[in-house]
C-alpha cells in the first residue's frame, strides 16, 4: 500500500462547470483520493423513491476521468427533511427528554429500526449502482458516529430496544436484579417492561443500569454500521471504512471496526487543543498553532489498532486520516490558524504512524451555511489557501520515499478500553477523573521517552512482541489479557484503578486487581482534588487518584507516608496511583534500562516515530529544537535512515 494524499469534495455545492477544473487542480497538487457523497442524500433522493443519480454519475466520471480515485460516502448522517414526515419519531432525545430537531446533521436515533432500514436501503442502492464502478476505490459509512453527543438517545425506540436487549442478556428479571444489586434502595423489577432509561432520576441512577445502557447504545452503533456494510458488500469488493473522531469514547470503536476493512479518523489538532485536551494555559499558548504534541499520535495509534480489529495476526492494518485540518476550523471555542508548515508535519506524522492515506478537509472553503469559517485548500474564491502548497510539498516528497505504508514494530504498548471509560464516567468518584485522560497521560510519557507505541484492545491475548506494557484504568481485566500477562516476558504496569469492578459493576471478591499469583489487593481508593498530591519516596507524586495497596508481593516503591506505591517485582506490577508527568518520566527512566531501552527525554515538543526504514523527528515547538546534533525548525520534519 503506497502512501497517498486526498481531499474531501462536495460537487453538489458547486456549479458543474467547476468540477473539471477542480479535478485537474487536485491532480496537479499531487492528490490521489477524493471523498464525496456523505452529505448528499437530499440531492440523491429529493423525494421518497425519486432518485437523481445523474449528477453523481457525472461527478464520479469527471473526478475519476482526471485520474482520481473516489471514496464514496453513504449519506446517512444527513437524512433529508422528508424523512421526518415519514418517520416523525426517528429523532434522538437528549438526557433531559428533549427531541433533537432537524436543521443541522446527525438528527437520528441509532435505535430507530425504521430509520436503520432506510439507511440500509440507501446504502444498498448506492452500492448496487456504484459497487463495481472502476473509479470507486473505497467506501465510507455515514460520517463521524457520535458527533454532537448523538450516541446516547433517550427515545421511545431506545427504551423498547434496551428492554429487549436486557431480556436477551439476563433472561429473567430476578437475574437482572441480582446482577444490578437492585435490593439497594428497593430498585427491584418484576418485569423487563418496568425498566426505564437511566435519565431524569432524582439522584444518580444505579451504575450497573447505566453501564448496561452504555453497552446497549454502543451495540446500536455497531448494528447501524453493520447494516450498511452488509449491503455494500453485496455489490462491492472495495474497502469499507468509517471516519471516527478524536477524543470520542461513547461507543466501542473496536467492535464497529470488526465489521470494516480498516479505520480512518478526522484529525483537527488545533481544534482539539482548544476543547479536548487537558492542559494548562501555558501549554495551550505554547502549542496554540500546532496542537498538542501527542494527541494526534495517540489517535493514529488507536485507529491503527481499530483498523486491525478484523485482521488476522501479523496483517498490516489499513488506516487513514479521512479529514486533516488545513487551516482554521469553525467549531472550537477559539480557532487560530496553523503555524506555517503544520499541515505538512501533520501529514508526515500520520504516515510515520502507518497511515495509507491522508485526506485534507476540504478542497474549497464553503461560502455558505454552518462551515463558512472552516478553511480548505482553496479559499471560497478558488485562490490557493496556505495549506495547498504544503499539500503539494508532501505529495512531491512522497515520491522520494518509496517505502510502503506502515510503521516499525513498537517496543511499548498501552491497553485502552472504551467500556472502562463508560464505567468511570458513570461513577468517577472524583469530579475530574477521566479514563481517557489517565490513558493519555501514560501514552504521553511513553512518547516523551522516545518509544514507538502500539495501542491494544482490552481483550488482547498476545503481548509477546513488547518489552513494556501499561494498562491503566481498566474496570475489569479480561481473561485473554490475564493469560497474556501470565506469559509476558517484559514489564507490565497495571493500574491505577484497574480490575476494581466485575462486569456487572460490583466490587469483586477477592478484591481487585486479583492478578494470578501476584498477591496484591486494592484495599482503599481515594480521589484527590486539584492541588493535592501524595509525595513518593525519592521524588515525584501521585495526583487525582490513589489506590492503597496491600498484600504479600514485594514493594517496589512507597509513598512518603509509607504506603506501597508499586508492588510486584516480577513481570507484572501494580501501580497504586495516577503519576504526575514528572513521576511518569521518573518511573520510565528507572524501568527502561532493564528492558534494554533508553529514555531519550525528548525536548518539549520534539517527538519521534520509526518506520521500517526511517526515523521521523517532528518539532511541534514554536522554536527550533535539536535532535542528535541536527536542528529541526518549528513545524519541521526530519527524516533519518535507520540501520
Amino acid at each position: 500500500m503506497k502512501r497517498t494524499l486526498g481531499v474531501c469534495y462536495y460537487p453538489e455545492h458547486w456549479d458543474e462547470s467547476l468540477w473539471a477544473e477542480d479535478a485537474a487542480r487536485m491532480v496537479d497538487t499531487g492528490l490521489t483520493w477524493v471523498r464525496i457523497g456523505e452529505f448528499a442524500w437530499s440531492r440523491i433522493e429529493p423525494q421518497p423513491g425519486t432518485f437523481h443519480w445523474d449528477w453523481l454519475d457525472r461527478a464520479i466520471e469527471v473526478l475519476g476521468g482526471a485520474g482520481l480515485r473516489v471514496v464514496l460516502g453513504t449519506p446517512t448522517a444527513t437524512p433529508p427533511r422528508w424523512m421526518l414526515d415519514k418517520l416523525p419519531d426517528m429523532l434522538a432525545v437528549d438526557a433531559q427528554g428533549r427531541p433533537r430537531k432537524f436543521g443541522s446533521r446527525r438528527h437520528y436515533c441509532f435505535s430507530h429500526l425504521g430509520y436503520r432500514a432506510d439507511a440500509r436501503r440507501i446504502a444498498g442502492l448506492m452500492a448496487e449502482r456504484y459497487g463495481r464502478h472502476p473509479h470507486i476505490g473505497a467506501w465510507q459509512t455515514d460520517n463521524e458516529y457520535a458527533c454532537h453527543d448523538t450516541t446516547l438517545s433517550y427515545s421511545d425506540a431506545a427504551r423498547a430496544g434496551f428492554r429487549d436487549w436486557l431480556a436477551q442478556k439476563y433472561q429473567s428479571p430476578d437475574a437482572l436484579n441480582r446482577a444490578w444489586g437492585n435490593v439497594f434502595w428497593s430498585m427491584e423489577y418484576d418485569g423487563f417492561d418496568q425498566i426505564d432509561l437511566p435519565n431524569l432520576t432524582v439522584t444518580e441512577p444505579n451504575p450497573s443500569h447505566v453501564l448496561d445502557f452504555r453497552r446497549y447504545a454502543s451495540d446500536q452503533v455497531v448494528a447501524f454500521n453493520r447494516a450498511q456494510v452488509e449491503e455494500i458488500r453485496k455489490h462491492s469488493d472495495a474497502p469499507i471504512l468509517h471516519n471516527y473522531m478524536g477524543r470520542e469514547t461513547s461507543f466501542d470503536h473496536f467492535k464497529v471496526g470488526a465489521d470494516l476493512d480498516g479505520a480512518s479518523w478526522d484529525s483537527y489538532p488545533i481544534g482539539f487543543l482548544s476543547d479536548r485536551v487537558e492542559a494548562d494555559d501555558a501549554h495551550r499558548a505554547r502549542f496554540l498553532r500546532q496542537g498538542d504534541p501527542d494527541n494526534q499520535a495517540f489517535h493514529h495509534d488507536l485507529y491503527r489498532a481499530v483498523g486491525k480489529a478484523a485482521k488476522t495476526a501479523g496483517a498490516v492494518p489499513r488506516w487513514w486520516v479521512m479529514e486533516q485540518q488545513p487551516g482554521p476550523v469553525n467549531w472550537a471555542p477559539w480557532n487560530p490558524a496553523p503555524l506555517p508548515g503544520m499541515a505538512r508535519l501533520w501529514a508526515w506524522e500520520a504516515f510515520a504512524h502507518g497511515a495509507e492515506a491522508v485526506c485534507y478537509f476540504r478542497w474549497r472553503q464553503a461560502p455558505f451555511a454552518q462551515e463558512q469559517n472552516h478553511a480548505g485548500l482553496l479559499r471560497p474564491d478558488s485562490a490557493p489557501a496556505p495549506a495547498l502548497a504544503e499539500a503539494a510539498q508532501v505529495a512531491a516528497e512522497l515520491k522520494e520515499v518509496p517505502e510502503e505504508a506502515g510503521c516499525a514494530p513498537a517496543e511499548a504498548a498501552l491497553v485502552f478500553d472504551y467500556e472502562s471509560a463508560w464505567a468511570w464516567e458513570t461513577q468517577p468518584q472524583g469530579r475530574d477523573f477521566s479514563a481517557f485522560a489517565l490513558a493519555f497521560s501514560a501514552y504521553k510519557a511513553l512518547r516523551r521517552a522516545g518509544l514507538n507505541i502500539d495501542i491494544l484492545p482490552p481483550d488482547c491475548a498476545d503481548l509477546s512482541g513488547y518489552k513494556l506494557v501499561l494498562a491503566p484504568g481498566l474496570m475489569t481485566i479480561s481473561e485473554p489479557l490475564r493469560a497474556a500477562l501470565r506469559a509476558f516476558g517484559g514489564i507490565a504496569l497495571v493500574g491505577p484503578r484497574a480490575g476494581l469492578r466485575t462486569p456487572d459493576f460490583a466490587i469483586p471478591t477477592p478484591m481487585g486487581p486479583a492478578l494470578d499469583g501476584l498477591g496484591v489487593t486494592v484495599a482503599l481508593s481515594e480521589s484527590l482534588p486539584p492541588g493535592i498530591e501524595v509525595p513518593l519516596e525519592g521524588g515525584g507524586a501521585f495526583a487525582t487518584w490513589r489506590d492503597v495497596l496491600e498484600g504479600d508481593a514485594p514493594v517496589v516503591l512507597r509513598s512518603e507516608d509509607g504506603t506501597p506505591a508499586i508492588m510486584g517485582d516480577g513481570p507484572v506490577r501494580v501501580l497504586g496511583g495516577w503519576p504526575t508527568d514528572a513521576t511518569w518520566d521518573r518511573l520510565l527512566t528507572e524501568m527502561l534500562p532493564g528492558l534494554g531501552l533508553t529514555h531519550l527525554g525528548l525536548a518539549d515538543g520534539l517527538r519521534l516515530r520509526d518506520t521500517a526504514s526511517h526515523r521521523f523527528v517532528f518539532n511541534y515547538a514554536p522554536e527550533p529544537a535539536v535532535f542528535e546534533g541536527t536542528e529541526v525548525p518549528p513545524a519541521g520534519v526530519l527524516r533519518l535512515p535507520l540501520g
